[in-house]
């Protein structure tokens, strides 16, 4: 076990998911592929996705309180596509969806990056909201990739920043939680993953906390960006990790 890139990892997801309300599996998995195999690694980050992605909740509670229909309308079309997801994997290539969804996102973020005023969509948009959302639990099952296409979509909206995590945050950490209950019933969590979770929790839910203290400063449009800059990011580390590993 390489310690010092473990703790970096549990450390830099842990500020991602404080800052932007996902993101921990894109940036701890670039320390713990090194020496970690993919599933323990997977299983590990989805329990520290969900933790740490409590913390974020609390910090936009009001704002999810205020408009829970919107979050319903990603959310509950997301729980029955999670088991679709999985069923459609014995007829797909992961390893090419998985390719095919980081181009869409090197786009998508790249496009966005270069443009000096970020899209504007205000009309409310009901269909579109469950059809990303179902799509979202469909990649979640497939690939792991639940939050890729709500977070293109809310990036496109001119909502305030809690707003923007409001939808977000408890999208990730329900569709993470069903994760994780579907990987304990599929034997992921042994001794040794539960002895590496027990040291990873705690300094990615302290890392959280920075994390969080730089979302309060940052503006809207500022949030905004990052979220279409992160876009891009994701989509280069998952195609560097399925051409390289």
């Amino acid at each position: 076990m390489n310690w010092p890139l473990f703790i970096a990892g549990a450390a830099a997801g842990g500020f991602i998911n404080g800052l932007a309300g996902f993101g921990t599996a894109l940036f701890a998995l670039g320390f713990w592929l090194q020496f970690m195999p993919p599933q323990q690694a997977v299983a590990i980050i989805v329990v520290l996705s969900t933790v740490t992605g409590l913390q974020g909740l609390w910090i936009v509670r009001q704002a999810i309180f205020d408009n829970p229909r919107r979050l319903a309308r990603f959310l509950l079309p997301a729980v029955p596509g999670i088991p679709m997801g999985i069923m459609i994997l014995s007829s797909i290539d992961p390893a090419s969806l998985k390719m095919f969804v980081a181009c869409l996102l090197l786009v998508y973020g790249g496009y966005f990056s270069l443009k000096r005023n970020l899209p504007k969509f205000e009309r409310p948009t009901p269909v579109t909201d469950v059809i990303v959302g179902f799509l979202g639990g469909v990649l979640g099952g497939a690939a792991s990739l639940s939050g890729a296409l709500p977070t293109m979509w809310c990036s496109m909206r001119p909502w305030p920043k809690a707003e923007t995590r409001a939808v977000l945050q408890p999208f990730n950490v329900a569709v993470l939680g069903l994760t994780c209950v579907m990987l304990f019933f599929r034997g992921l969590y042994d001794t040794e993953t539960l002895g590496f979770l027990a040291i990873a929790l705690p300094v990615s839910l302290m890392s959280a906390q920075l994390g969080i203290a730089a979302f309060r400063r940052l503006a809207d449009d500022s949030f905004r960006r990052l979220l279409i800059g992160l876009t891009f990011v994701s989509g280069a580390s998952l195609l560097a990790r399925e051409l390289l590993i």
